[in-house]
């Protein structure tokens, strides 16, 4: 059974990839193959339980789609990938000869895609998807890139893209100019650019979800964690603080704990509060996406407490 891609900017469900996975500093570049299996110019290559930690040094550079394979089903990106340019990585995983990766990243049937971004796992679809799905799953994660200063390329041979197909159709104007934004680390210029393509187009579902993200990295941004944390400890009634760590918790992968936060704290809260309340919650469901179930069920919850 096919299941959809993550819609619009609700890349952020990491798995626990345990020791496999370190921090990682991105490091804007070009990337040099290593010793793994490669091919098409070293865009594509494969990826043992024992060499998995290149992928992880080369997602700071590139993010890499990790494609699980094996039982009989082929790897299937292979030569889709590369039409990138070098601007993604793909790394196949054989399951029948890996269970250490298998378990981390909770493959349970294949073909399994997920990706590496700054070191850091993203669940993303399992299954066959159609090329437009195919396409707009690698915009996102291209995004999610820009938005985490991964934005080199791997030099790519001729031979390895001189019968590929055209790289996707440029992006609307404004969505271009929030992309560009991001790489720059200008949140306010993204931010203003999605919110000139909704007054354009209120049905343009990818820049209301563009907006949503952009604009909980920027309040996250020079937020100290553990400082948070320990405020909202001590303050569990504070509206301001906790929306920060709810805010935490849905830029940690951990939406089920933003959603709880915030629906235990609503009975308890005056109008003003309660429209805080549901005005974030709204965002944190443009950021996940109506497909997910976590999303369902906080949307059911909420409707209880409204009405």
């Amino acid at each position: 059974m096919t299941n959809a891609p993550l819609g619009g900017a609700n890349l952020r469900g990491a798995v626990d990839l345990s020791s496999l996975v370190r921090p990682a500093t991105p490091a804007p570049g070009t990337h040099e193959p290593g010793s793994s299996s490669t091919t098409a110019g070293g865009v594509v290559r494969s990826a043992t339980d024992a060499t998995f930690t290149e992928v992880l040094d080369l997602s700071s550079t590139v993010p890499v789609i990790v494609e699980f394979f094996g039982q009989g089903v082929e790897a299937s990106l292979t030569e889709f990938v590369p039409q990138y340019g070098g601007r993604i990585a793909l790394v196949t995983v054989d399951v029948t000869t890996n269970p250490q990766l298998v378990q981390a990243f909770q493959v349970q049937q294949v073909p399994t895609v997920a990706a590496v971004v700054g070191g850091r796992p993203v669940q993303l679809f399992t299954g066959m998807l159609a090329e437009q799905e195919l396409r707009e799953v690698m915009e996102q994660v291209l995004q999610l890139a820009a938005q985490n200063n991964v934005t080199g390329s791997i030099a790519v041979s001729v031979d390895a893209t001189a019968e590929a197909e055209p790289v996707e159709e440029p992006l609307p104007p404004h969505h271009q100019e929030a992309y560009d934004a991001l790489a720059n680390g200008d949140f306010a210029t993204a931010i203003k650019a999605y919110e000139t393509a909704i007054a354009q187009n209120p049905r343009d579902s990818l820049a209301v979800a563009g907006l949503a993200q952009i604009s909980l990295l920027s309040r996250l941004d020079g937020v100290s964690p553990d400082e948070v944390h320990g405020k909202a400890a001590a303050d569990p009634t504070n509206v301001d603080i906790q929306l920060v760590v709810a805010d935490l918790d849905v830029a940690g992968g951990n939406l089920d704990d933003a959603f709880a936060r915030l629906l235990d704290l609503f009975p308890t809260l005056d109008a003003e509060g309660k429209n805080r309340i549901r005005t974030r919650i709204l965002d944190y469901f443009e950021i996940a996406g109506a497909d997910d179930e976590r999303v369902a069920a906080a949307r059911r919850r909420l409707t209880l407490l409204l009405y």
